[in-house]
Protein backbone atom coordinates (compact mmCIF):
# COMPACT_ATOMS: atom_id res chain seq x y z
CA UNK A 1 0.00 0.00 0.00
CA UNK A 2 1.08 3.20 -1.01
CA UNK A 3 2.11 6.00 1.74
CA UNK A 4 1.46 9.29 0.75
CA UNK A 5 3.71 12.50 2.24
CA UNK A 6 2.35 15.79 2.98
CA UNK A 7 4.47 18.97 3.57
CA UNK A 8 3.82 20.49 6.89
CA UNK A 9 2.54 23.30 5.64
CA UNK A 10 0.48 21.69 2.63
CA UNK A 11 -2.96 24.16 3.17
CA UNK A 12 -0.54 27.32 2.78
CA UNK A 13 0.99 25.23 -0.01
CA UNK A 14 -2.05 24.59 -2.21
CA UNK A 15 -3.36 28.21 -1.40
CA UNK A 16 -0.16 29.80 -2.59
CA UNK A 17 0.06 27.68 -6.03
CA UNK A 18 -3.24 28.45 -7.22
CA UNK A 19 -1.87 32.36 -6.63
CA UNK A 20 0.32 31.27 -9.97
CA UNK A 21 -2.58 29.89 -12.14
CA UNK A 22 -0.30 27.41 -14.19
CA UNK A 23 -2.31 24.20 -14.01
CA UNK A 24 -4.13 23.79 -17.27
CA UNK A 25 -2.20 26.22 -19.13
CA UNK A 26 -0.40 26.06 -22.94
CA UNK A 27 2.88 24.67 -23.22
CA UNK A 28 5.38 28.05 -22.64
CA UNK A 29 8.74 27.37 -24.86
CA UNK A 30 10.60 29.08 -21.76
CA UNK A 31 10.08 26.30 -19.38
CA UNK A 32 9.97 23.75 -22.49
CA UNK A 33 14.09 24.90 -22.96
CA UNK A 34 14.73 24.03 -19.39
CA UNK A 35 13.18 20.56 -19.10
CA UNK A 36 15.41 19.88 -22.52
CA UNK A 37 18.35 21.58 -21.10
CA UNK A 38 17.87 19.16 -18.14
CA UNK A 39 17.74 16.41 -19.84
CA UNK A 40 20.50 16.77 -21.61
CA UNK A 41 22.93 17.80 -19.01
CA UNK A 42 21.47 14.74 -16.85
CA UNK A 43 22.08 12.28 -19.74
CA UNK A 44 18.74 11.12 -19.57
CA UNK A 45 15.76 10.99 -21.92
CA UNK A 46 13.00 12.26 -19.81
CA UNK A 47 12.60 15.68 -17.82
CA UNK A 48 9.15 16.91 -16.55
CA UNK A 49 8.46 20.40 -14.94
CA UNK A 50 5.74 19.49 -12.67
CA UNK A 51 3.39 21.20 -9.98
CA UNK A 52 1.20 19.15 -7.40
CA UNK A 53 -2.30 20.00 -6.24
CA UNK A 54 -4.70 17.89 -3.95
CA UNK A 55 -5.01 15.21 -6.32
CA UNK A 56 -2.47 15.32 -9.27
CA UNK A 57 0.71 16.30 -10.44
CA UNK A 58 0.65 18.42 -13.72
CA UNK A 59 3.35 18.69 -16.01
CA UNK A 60 4.08 21.96 -17.52
CA UNK A 61 6.78 20.72 -19.68
CA UNK A 62 6.99 16.75 -20.29
CA UNK A 63 10.73 16.26 -22.59
CA UNK A 64 10.62 12.17 -23.63
CA UNK A 65 6.88 11.39 -22.63
CA UNK A 66 3.77 12.28 -23.79
CA UNK A 67 2.14 12.04 -20.64
CA UNK A 68 0.83 15.45 -19.26
CA UNK A 69 -0.83 14.66 -16.19
CA UNK A 70 0.01 11.99 -12.93
CA UNK A 71 -2.12 10.78 -10.01
CA UNK A 72 -0.24 12.36 -7.23
CA UNK A 73 -0.77 9.17 -5.47
CA UNK A 74 2.09 7.05 -7.33
CA UNK A 75 4.17 10.43 -7.78
CA UNK A 76 7.39 10.11 -7.05
CA UNK A 77 7.53 14.26 -6.94
CA UNK A 78 4.97 14.45 -4.04
CA UNK A 79 8.00 12.48 -1.90
CA UNK A 80 10.27 16.00 -3.06
CA UNK A 81 8.19 18.51 -2.06
CA UNK A 82 7.26 16.82 2.24
CA UNK A 83 10.73 16.97 2.13
CA UNK A 84 13.32 19.66 3.70
CA UNK A 85 15.88 18.10 1.36
CA UNK A 86 17.18 19.88 -2.28
CA UNK A 87 17.20 17.40 -4.45
CA UNK A 88 16.01 13.76 -4.16
CA UNK A 89 17.93 11.27 -5.95
CA UNK A 90 16.76 7.17 -6.90
CA UNK A 91 19.05 5.17 -8.53
CA UNK A 92 17.13 2.22 -8.17
CA UNK A 93 13.45 2.27 -7.57
CA UNK A 94 12.85 -1.44 -6.97
CA UNK A 95 15.25 -0.99 -4.66
CA UNK A 96 13.45 1.56 -2.74
CA UNK A 97 10.72 0.45 -0.43
CA UNK A 98 8.78 3.63 -0.43
CA UNK A 99 8.13 2.81 -4.40
CA UNK A 100 8.85 -1.02 -5.23
CA UNK A 101 5.16 -1.44 -5.35
CA UNK A 102 4.41 2.01 -7.08
CA UNK A 103 2.58 1.20 -10.89
CA UNK A 104 4.87 3.51 -12.34
CA UNK A 105 7.73 1.33 -11.42
CA UNK A 106 6.31 -2.36 -11.78
CA UNK A 107 3.69 -1.07 -14.95
CA UNK A 108 4.36 -0.20 -18.63
CA UNK A 109 6.61 3.30 -17.73
CA UNK A 110 9.15 1.38 -15.75
CA UNK A 111 10.83 4.40 -13.76
CA UNK A 112 13.83 3.12 -12.52
CA UNK A 113 16.16 6.13 -12.14
CA UNK A 114 14.51 9.79 -10.76
CA UNK A 115 15.75 12.84 -9.24
CA UNK A 116 14.29 15.65 -8.43
CA UNK A 117 14.57 19.42 -6.63
CA UNK A 118 12.27 21.37 -5.43
CA UNK A 119 10.54 24.56 -6.95
CA UNK A 120 10.57 26.25 -3.69
CA UNK A 121 9.13 30.00 -4.56
CA UNK A 122 10.27 33.26 -2.31
CA UNK A 123 8.06 32.22 0.47
CA UNK A 124 9.27 28.66 1.04
CA UNK A 125 6.81 26.86 -0.94
CA UNK A 126 7.79 24.27 -2.68
CA UNK A 127 5.21 24.33 -5.70
CA UNK A 128 6.29 21.63 -7.37
CA UNK A 129 9.23 19.63 -8.85
CA UNK A 130 12.10 20.02 -11.99
CA UNK A 131 12.89 16.17 -12.48
CA UNK A 132 14.91 14.02 -14.16
CA UNK A 133 13.76 9.84 -15.28
CA UNK A 134 15.07 7.23 -16.77
CA UNK A 135 14.38 2.86 -17.31
CA UNK A 136 17.32 1.95 -16.44
CA UNK A 137 19.76 2.46 -13.39
CA UNK A 138 21.79 5.71 -13.36
CA UNK A 139 23.17 8.49 -10.82
CA UNK A 140 24.48 11.88 -11.16
CA UNK A 141 27.75 13.56 -10.38
CA UNK A 142 27.83 16.64 -8.57
CA UNK A 143 28.13 19.12 -11.56
CA UNK A 144 24.77 17.71 -12.44
CA UNK A 145 23.41 18.06 -9.43
CA UNK A 146 24.09 21.77 -9.16
CA UNK A 147 22.72 21.90 -12.80
CA UNK A 148 19.85 20.66 -11.92
CA UNK A 149 19.00 23.04 -8.61
CA UNK A 150 19.92 25.47 -10.51
CA UNK A 151 17.86 25.38 -13.39
CA UNK A 152 15.03 24.07 -10.77
CA UNK A 153 15.49 28.13 -9.79
CA UNK A 154 15.40 28.71 -12.82
CA UNK A 155 12.03 27.49 -13.24
CA UNK A 156 10.67 29.67 -10.42
CA UNK A 157 12.17 32.48 -11.49
CA UNK A 158 10.27 32.21 -14.84
CA UNK A 159 7.29 31.11 -12.68
CA UNK A 160 7.31 34.68 -10.40
CA UNK A 161 8.07 36.48 -13.85
CA UNK A 162 5.14 34.80 -15.34
CA UNK A 163 2.88 35.48 -11.99
CA UNK A 164 4.19 39.33 -11.89
CA UNK A 165 3.37 39.92 -16.06
CA UNK A 166 -0.03 38.65 -14.82
CA UNK A 167 -0.60 40.61 -12.22
CA UNK A 168 0.87 43.79 -13.83
CA UNK A 169 -1.96 42.81 -16.76
CA UNK A 170 -4.39 42.55 -14.15
CA UNK A 171 -3.91 46.11 -13.13
CA UNK A 172 -3.44 47.46 -16.53
CA UNK A 173 -6.90 46.31 -17.17
CA UNK A 174 -7.88 47.73 -14.01
CA UNK A 175 -6.26 51.08 -15.52
CA UNK A 176 -7.85 50.57 -18.36
CA UNK A 177 -11.65 49.92 -16.74
CA UNK A 178 -10.78 53.01 -14.58
CA UNK A 179 -10.35 55.15 -17.02
CA UNK A 180 -13.48 54.00 -18.91
CA UNK A 181 -16.00 54.61 -15.83
CA UNK A 182 -14.22 58.19 -15.56
CA UNK A 183 -15.02 58.72 -19.35
CA UNK A 184 -18.44 57.25 -18.68
CA UNK A 185 -18.55 59.77 -15.17
CA UNK A 186 -17.62 62.73 -16.82
CA UNK A 187 -20.48 62.16 -19.79
CA UNK A 188 -23.26 61.38 -17.73
CA UNK A 189 -22.08 64.25 -15.55
CA UNK A 190 -22.26 66.53 -18.39
CA UNK A 191 -26.09 65.48 -18.98
CA UNK A 192 -26.51 66.39 -14.98
CA UNK A 193 -24.74 69.68 -15.90
CA UNK A 194 -28.04 70.48 -18.57
CA UNK A 195 -30.68 70.41 -15.86
CA UNK A 196 -29.31 72.99 -13.97
CA UNK A 197 -28.40 75.00 -16.85
CA UNK A 198 -32.41 74.21 -18.22
CA UNK A 199 -32.88 75.90 -14.94
CA UNK A 200 -30.58 78.83 -15.00
CA UNK A 201 -32.10 79.25 -18.85
CA UNK A 202 -35.73 79.55 -18.08
CA UNK A 203 -35.81 81.52 -15.34
CA UNK A 204 -33.45 83.91 -16.93
CA UNK A 205 -35.90 84.25 -19.91
CA UNK A 206 -38.87 84.72 -17.62
CA UNK A 207 -37.18 87.08 -15.63
CA UNK A 208 -35.90 89.43 -18.38
CA UNK A 209 -40.03 88.97 -20.03
CA UNK A 210 -40.56 90.38 -16.01
CA UNK A 211 -38.28 93.22 -16.03
CA UNK A 212 -40.20 94.93 -19.09
CA UNK A 213 -42.64 95.46 -17.09
CA UNK A 214 -43.31 96.74 -13.54
CA UNK A 215 -41.61 94.38 -11.13
CA UNK A 216 -43.12 92.18 -8.38
CA UNK A 217 -42.36 90.21 -5.66
CA UNK A 218 -42.27 87.11 -8.33
CA UNK A 219 -39.09 88.48 -10.01
CA UNK A 220 -37.09 88.40 -6.10
CA UNK A 221 -38.43 84.39 -6.39
CA UNK A 222 -36.71 83.88 -9.36
CA UNK A 223 -33.57 85.76 -8.95
CA UNK A 224 -33.33 83.72 -5.81
CA UNK A 225 -33.77 80.68 -7.49
CA UNK A 226 -31.22 82.00 -10.12
CA UNK A 227 -28.77 81.96 -7.70
CA UNK A 228 -29.55 78.81 -6.04
CA UNK A 229 -29.44 76.97 -8.93
CA UNK A 230 -25.73 78.40 -10.41
CA UNK A 231 -24.63 77.68 -6.65
CA UNK A 232 -25.45 74.23 -6.68
CA UNK A 233 -23.62 74.19 -10.57
CA UNK A 234 -20.75 75.73 -9.24
CA UNK A 235 -20.56 73.03 -6.87
CA UNK A 236 -20.66 70.48 -8.64
CA UNK A 237 -18.32 71.54 -11.06
CA UNK A 238 -15.73 71.72 -8.86
CA UNK A 239 -16.65 68.22 -7.26
CA UNK A 240 -16.23 67.23 -10.71
CA UNK A 241 -12.46 68.88 -11.14
CA UNK A 242 -11.82 67.47 -7.98
CA UNK A 243 -12.21 64.43 -9.33
CA UNK A 244 -11.10 64.41 -12.51
CA UNK A 245 -7.68 65.05 -10.71
CA UNK A 246 -7.98 62.45 -9.04
CA UNK A 247 -10.51 59.92 -9.26
CA UNK A 248 -9.67 57.96 -6.13
CA UNK A 249 -11.67 60.95 -4.07
CA UNK A 250 -14.66 59.67 -5.64
CA UNK A 251 -14.74 56.61 -3.20
CA UNK A 252 -12.07 57.58 -0.34
CA UNK A 253 -13.24 61.19 0.57
CA UNK A 254 -15.65 60.01 2.77
CA UNK A 255 -17.71 62.35 5.28
CA UNK A 256 -20.71 62.84 7.56
CA UNK A 257 -24.08 64.54 5.57
CA UNK A 258 -27.49 64.46 6.42
CA UNK A 259 -29.30 62.53 3.62
CA UNK A 260 -32.37 64.67 3.14
CA UNK A 261 -30.49 67.73 2.54
CA UNK A 262 -28.51 65.73 0.44
CA UNK A 263 -31.06 65.06 -1.81
CA UNK A 264 -32.58 68.74 -1.70
CA UNK A 265 -29.73 69.75 -3.31
CA UNK A 266 -30.13 66.96 -6.05
CA UNK A 267 -33.58 68.39 -6.58
CA UNK A 268 -32.29 71.62 -6.80
CA UNK A 269 -29.73 71.09 -9.76
CA UNK A 270 -33.09 69.11 -11.64
CA UNK A 271 -35.97 71.21 -13.85
CA UNK A 272 -38.64 69.13 -11.89
CA UNK A 273 -41.89 70.33 -13.29
CA UNK A 274 -45.23 71.33 -11.21
CA UNK A 275 -47.13 68.14 -11.66
CA UNK A 276 -44.08 65.71 -10.44
CA UNK A 277 -43.88 65.53 -6.71
CA UNK A 278 -40.90 64.16 -4.81
CA UNK A 279 -41.88 62.66 -1.32
CA UNK A 280 -38.27 62.50 0.96
CA UNK A 281 -37.67 59.85 3.95
CA UNK A 282 -39.65 61.14 7.07
CA UNK A 283 -36.84 60.70 9.58
CA UNK A 284 -33.41 62.52 8.96
CA UNK A 285 -30.67 59.88 8.74
CA UNK A 286 -26.79 60.71 8.93
CA UNK A 287 -24.84 58.78 6.65
CA UNK A 288 -20.92 58.58 6.52
CA UNK A 289 -19.79 58.00 2.64
CA UNK A 290 -18.96 59.55 -0.68
CA UNK A 291 -21.46 62.95 -0.97
CA UNK A 292 -20.19 62.80 -4.74
CA UNK A 293 -20.93 59.13 -5.42
CA UNK A 294 -24.36 59.32 -4.11
CA UNK A 295 -25.44 62.22 -5.54
CA UNK A 296 -24.29 61.02 -8.84
CA UNK A 297 -26.58 58.13 -8.34
CA UNK A 298 -29.68 60.41 -7.20
CA UNK A 299 -29.39 62.78 -9.85
CA UNK A 300 -29.59 59.75 -12.43
CA UNK A 301 -32.30 57.54 -10.98
CA UNK A 302 -34.64 61.32 -10.00
CA UNK A 303 -33.70 63.03 -13.44
CA UNK A 304 -34.83 59.30 -14.81
CA UNK A 305 -38.27 59.59 -13.00
CA UNK A 306 -38.89 62.71 -13.76
CA UNK A 307 -38.33 62.87 -18.02
CA UNK A 308 -40.25 59.21 -18.21
CA UNK A 309 -43.96 59.27 -16.57
CA UNK A 310 -47.15 59.95 -18.14
CA UNK A 311 -49.49 60.75 -15.82
CA UNK A 312 -51.10 63.77 -14.94
CA UNK A 313 -49.95 63.90 -11.67
CA UNK A 314 -46.38 62.22 -10.69
CA UNK A 315 -44.84 60.83 -7.59
CA UNK A 316 -41.23 59.92 -6.71
CA UNK A 317 -40.60 58.88 -3.31
CA UNK A 318 -37.61 57.85 -1.35
CA UNK A 319 -36.98 55.75 0.92
CA UNK A 320 -33.72 54.70 3.08
CA UNK A 321 -33.16 52.01 5.79
CA UNK A 322 -29.67 50.96 6.97
CA UNK A 323 -28.34 47.90 8.63
CA UNK A 324 -24.84 47.19 9.76
CA UNK A 325 -23.20 46.55 6.27
CA UNK A 326 -25.52 48.48 3.94
CA UNK A 327 -27.16 51.43 3.35
CA UNK A 328 -30.28 50.61 1.33
CA UNK A 329 -32.06 53.25 -0.71
CA UNK A 330 -35.16 52.82 -3.14
CA UNK A 331 -36.48 55.34 -5.52
CA UNK A 332 -40.07 54.94 -6.51
CA UNK A 333 -42.00 56.34 -9.14
CA UNK A 334 -45.37 56.01 -11.12
CA UNK A 335 -43.76 56.67 -14.70
CA UNK A 336 -44.09 54.51 -17.75
CA UNK A 337 -42.63 51.63 -16.35
CA UNK A 338 -40.08 48.79 -17.30
CA UNK A 339 -41.37 45.54 -19.69
CA UNK A 340 -39.43 42.61 -17.21
CA UNK A 341 -36.92 41.56 -20.32
CA UNK A 342 -35.46 44.69 -20.04
CA UNK A 343 -34.83 44.48 -16.32
CA UNK A 344 -31.18 43.85 -16.70
CA UNK A 345 -30.43 45.01 -19.95
CA UNK A 346 -31.34 48.83 -18.82
CA UNK A 347 -27.81 48.93 -16.87
CA UNK A 348 -25.74 47.60 -20.21
CA UNK A 349 -23.83 50.18 -21.73
CA UNK A 350 -25.07 51.93 -24.30
CA UNK A 351 -28.86 50.28 -24.00
CA UNK A 352 -31.99 52.43 -24.70
CA UNK A 353 -35.53 51.13 -24.67
CA UNK A 354 -35.80 53.53 -27.85
CA UNK A 355 -38.46 55.92 -26.46
CA UNK A 356 -39.04 59.69 -25.65
CA UNK A 357 -38.92 61.60 -22.96
CA UNK A 358 -41.42 64.27 -21.51
CA UNK A 359 -39.12 66.57 -23.66
CA UNK A 360 -39.33 64.07 -26.71
CA UNK A 361 -35.46 63.20 -26.33
CA UNK A 362 -34.16 59.87 -26.25
CA UNK A 363 -31.70 58.42 -23.98
CA UNK A 364 -28.10 58.25 -24.33
CA UNK A 365 -28.03 54.54 -22.29
CA UNK A 366 -24.83 56.06 -20.60
CA UNK A 367 -26.79 57.00 -17.29
CA UNK A 368 -27.71 53.44 -15.91
CA UNK A 369 -25.09 51.80 -16.31
CA UNK A 370 -22.33 54.14 -14.79
CA UNK A 371 -24.53 53.94 -11.59
CA UNK A 372 -24.27 50.69 -11.89
CA UNK A 373 -20.28 50.42 -12.67
CA UNK A 374 -20.31 53.21 -9.82
CA UNK A 375 -21.88 50.72 -7.43
CA UNK A 376 -19.33 47.81 -7.98
CA UNK A 377 -16.75 50.05 -7.80
CA UNK A 378 -18.49 50.68 -4.18
CA UNK A 379 -18.88 46.95 -3.24
CA UNK A 380 -23.00 47.88 -3.50
CA UNK A 381 -25.72 46.70 -6.34
CA UNK A 382 -28.58 47.82 -8.06
CA UNK A 383 -32.09 46.52 -9.68
CA UNK A 384 -35.51 47.32 -10.61
CA UNK A 385 -38.81 45.97 -10.34
CA UNK A 386 -41.10 47.54 -12.79
CA UNK A 387 -44.70 46.73 -13.98
CA UNK A 388 -45.40 48.74 -17.58
CA UNK A 389 -47.54 51.70 -16.96
CA UNK A 390 -47.89 51.57 -13.46
CA UNK A 391 -43.76 52.65 -12.55
CA UNK A 392 -40.87 51.32 -11.55
CA UNK A 393 -38.75 51.37 -8.07
CA UNK A 394 -35.14 50.92 -7.93
CA UNK A 395 -33.61 49.20 -5.13
CA UNK A 396 -29.96 50.64 -4.48
CA UNK A 397 -27.39 48.57 -1.75
CA UNK A 398 -24.31 50.36 -0.89
CA UNK A 399 -21.43 49.07 1.58
CA UNK A 400 -20.91 51.04 4.33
Amino acid sequence: MLTLPFPENEADRLIALQSYNIFDTAEESDFDAIASLASAICGVPIALITFIDEKRQWFKSHKGTEFTENLRELSFCTHVIASDDDILIIPDARLDERFVDNPMVTGETQITFYAGVPLVNEDGFALGTLCVIDQKVQTLTDDQEQALKTLGRQVVDKLELRRKVASLEKANQDLLNSNVLIQKFASMAAHDIKNPLSSILLTSQALKIRQEKLGDEGCKRLVDLNITSTKNLLELVEEMLAYSKSPSLLLAKKQNFELNSLINKVISLLAVPENVGIILPSQSHKLYFSIIALEQILINLLSNAIRYTNKEKSYIKIRFEQDDDFYRLEVEDNGVGIAEQYHEKIFSNNFTLKITDRYNKKGSGIGLSTVKDLLNVLNGNIYVKSVPGEGATFFIAIKK
